[in-house]
């Protein structure tokens, strides 16, 4: 009890504070004890002599003279009734609500006790609902990141609600918090005090200075540090949120209530709409999954996750039509960094349906800030289409992104290996400086990959590629062989590489100073 009152217990009970601000009562009747422990509230509240407020301790006996048992404690029954029977909205209610139409609850948390211990009950439960996303940024030691809702934010709500908020006994409602998947609410009984307007909560608003409605209740919150200095929540709510990247919060009331409203992160909102058609088409709700996405896509259209989903289930309608209107819009309005993840995945449904001229079209077309990992997946793309030269661009655009890649790192070698043999055909200016670079490029890539926690299969087909640049740098024959060996090692039942072996040998017989090309 000493670690979350403002002045020790021991303190209290061994008069170390004014006599004129204790008031000990042995035990609790409704009848009796309620109405003086109200009234003596009350006297503390208005603070007429300007003591500060003062202490009711209730379980403990006025000092005895003669030495007699003070401490009798209170039971866990007399501590509800006391708490129910004079402030009866004095609890918080956070209630789930289902995505689907009906908007059924989900799950309801009712937090009571003493004020702070609602108030951290509540606030642990809610951050642990929270979600969060961090990203690794290239070539940088920080991460960037968002969390579904930013917990100083939050925070600010819940405890403002709590701070200023009725506890008179014909203000019945709880303190309410409505968690929806784009949104949380947190709704206080009555409205603000008067004088406070919806245009002083606007961003560059400013609060006027009216008295708050629990004085004592806010120092209190204050000395606990659950609640901030004077006028400082509604500017932290907005800085918070803009640092997350969320939208602004927004705050609605009349006389009878209080709402200030937390939009969820974008992206947050997205995965929450993902969630839900998940389930809905796992239940063997297709339709309703798919009208959970457009609504939530028609909301956020800038939403790469949620614009990929929607394409993705269109084509698999086989409404192709439909699909490419989205990424159209999508490619239209959304940032460049944003556009490439959605493009190679329609790039992908257009190889599946044989539209490799529309893909090859797109792929050509991205924008050059495209991120590192949608790079490499740009660079397989462009490799399935055949052009070398594009996947080439692609990879070295992914930088460092590969060097922790085995499979990205493998296709890049494959891709320059291709590049070679294409500047060998066709023996332009300078075309054995290039054919040399290429593959000297190549082998270290290969090294690396063999180096890296591949499997068997990945780590196999590494050796044979290696096995082939090797053998056209025109290095000794005992390293191809070699090669050729550990590749046949691994994956014994591979017809091709005993194959390709046996062809090396073949040529080196007949023309031993001739690469095997």
């Amino acid at each position: 009890m000493a670690s979350i009152l403002p002045i020790n217990v021991a303190d209290l009970l061994n008069g170390r504070t004014e006599s004129a601000r204790l008031e000990f009562k042995a035990s609790w009747n409704p009848e009796t004890t309620g109405l003086q422990v109200v009234r003596t509230v009350c006297a503390f509240a208005n603070d007429f002599q300007s003591l500060g407020g003062g202490y009711v301790v209730i379980g403990v006996a006025e000092p005895d003279p003669a030495g007699g048992k003070r401490v009798t404690g209170l039971s866990a029954q007399d501590i509800d009734a006391a708490q129910r029977r004079w402030f009866p909205g004095a609890r918080i209610v956070v209630a789930q609500f289902a995505a689907d139409q009906a908007g059924k609850v989900q799950d309801e948390r009712v937090f009571r006790g003493p004020l702070q211990a609602q108030l951290r009950n509540c606030l642990r439960h809610l951050e642990g609902l929270s979600q969060a996303h961090v990203q690794k940024q290239r070539e940088q030691s920080q991460v960037r990141g968002w969390v579904s809702y930013p917990l100083p934010a939050l925070r600010e709500a819940v405890v403002n609600a709590a701070y200023h908020r009725s506890y008179r006994p014909n203000v019945m409602e709880p303190t309410k918090i409505c968690l929806y998947s784009d949104r949380i609410e947190v709704i206080s009984y009555p409205g603000p005090v008067p004088g406070l307007e919806a245009h002083h909560l606007d961003p560059d608003g400013s609060i006027p200075p009216v008295g708050a409605r629990n004085p004592r209740v806010g120092e209190f919150l204050k000395s606990l540090g659950l609640a901030e200095g004077w006028r400082t929540g509604v500017p932290g709510m907005y800085r918070a949120m803009a640092e997350n990247g969320s939208p602004q919060p927004r705050f609605d009331f009349d006389g009878g209530w209080f709402r200030a409203t937390l939009p969820a992160h974008p992206e947050y909102a997205a995965v929450s709409a993902l969630q839900d058609a998940a389930y809905l088409r796992t239940v063997g709700s297709e339709d309703d999954a798919l009208r959970r996405i457009r609504e939530a896509w028609s909301a956020n259209k800038h939403s790469a996750a949620l614009t990929t989903e929607l394409i993705r289930q269109s084509a698999e309608r086989d409404d192709l039509d439909a699909a490419e209107r989205v990424f159209d819009r999508f490619r239209k309005t959304a940032p460049d960094t944003a556009v490439a993840n959605v493009s190679n995945t329609w790039v992908e449904i257009l190889l599946e349906h044989d539209r490799g001229d529309d893909a090859r079209r797109i792929l050509k077309d991205l924008a050059r800030s495209t991120s590192a990992r949608d790079a490499v997946d740009s660079a397989i793309l462009a490799r399935r289409l055949r052009e070398p030269r594009l996947a080439h661009r692609y990879f070295e655009q992914a930088g460092d992104a590969l060097q922790a890649d085995a499979r990205a790192l493998h296709e890049f070698a494959q891709t320059k290996m291709r590049l070679a043999q294409d500047a060998r055909n066709k023996r332009q200016r300078s075309w054995q400086a290039v054919d040399r670079r290429l593959l000297v490029e190549t082998r270290r890539i290969l090294e690396r990959v063999l180096q890296m926690d591949a499997s068997v299969t990945r780590r196999a087909w590494a050796w044979r590629d290696l096995a082939r640049v090797l053998n056209w740098l025109r290095l000794p024959a005992n390293e191809v062989e070699a090669a050729f060996g550990n590749a046949i090692d691994l994956l014994p039942a591979e017809a091709r590489f005993k194959e390709e072996l046996r062809q090396y040998r073949a040529r080196r017989r007949a023309a031993p100073e001739s690469p095997a090309r």
